[in-house]
């Protein structure tokens, strides 16, 4: 009757210790518990709490990519990772969308996350105006996958060009 869900259950190699691993919302008195495993299996018992990360990590599945779960596969620590890093690489801010299996932000939103950086510093800032071809326009938004610049021109009309087009120094 406690208020915890086992994960997974590992013995050492000599058989003389098994870690169980668990979750819960709140603090576990598993005293009892762990006195009435000992008796039972005859080994020292060693009860570890782990978090919703650490869960699908053991557990393992299939991501929303079609792949192995990066945690589950390769991952060996688990990186920071904040709304901003969705935001600035233009992803939709959705829950759904932006949330793994474990229920927090998915571990490979840090991927791609120095490469925007690094491009977007090289960049003129939203709000900027640029005199173009076509004429002069207010920097709207950026398309870094299409690698374009959406411009606000004078007339209200929208123009999409392409980053190399831009006038100064961009890599």
């Amino acid at each position: 009757d406690l208020s915890m869900k086992l994960i997974s259950v590992d013995f050492t190699l000599d058989n003389q210790k098994a870690i169980f691993y668990f979750t819960a919302a709140d603090r576990v008195d598993f005293r009892s518990l762990v006195r009435y495993l000992a008796g039972v299996l005859r080994v020292r018992i060693e009860m570890r709490q782990i978090g919703p990360r650490d869960e699908t990590k053991k557990l393992g599945g299939v991501g929303v990519c079609g792949r192995p779960l990066c945690c589950a596969t390769f991952l060996t620590e688990f990186a920071p990772i904040s709304v901003r890093m969705a935001k600035e690489q233009q992803l939709s801010l959705n829950p759904n969308k932006i949330s793994g299996i474990c229920g927090r932000l998915m571990c490979c939103l840090t991927y791609e996350y120095a490469t925007y950086q690094e491009i977007r510093r090289h960049l003129p800032r939203v709000g900027k105006r640029l005199k173009t071809p076509e004429g002069e326009g207010k920097i709207v938004r950026y398309n870094l996958i299409r690698e374009t610049v959406t411009l606000e021109m004078e007339d209200r009309r929208e123009v999409e060009i392409a980053l190399a087009d831009l006038p100064g120094p961009q890599t």
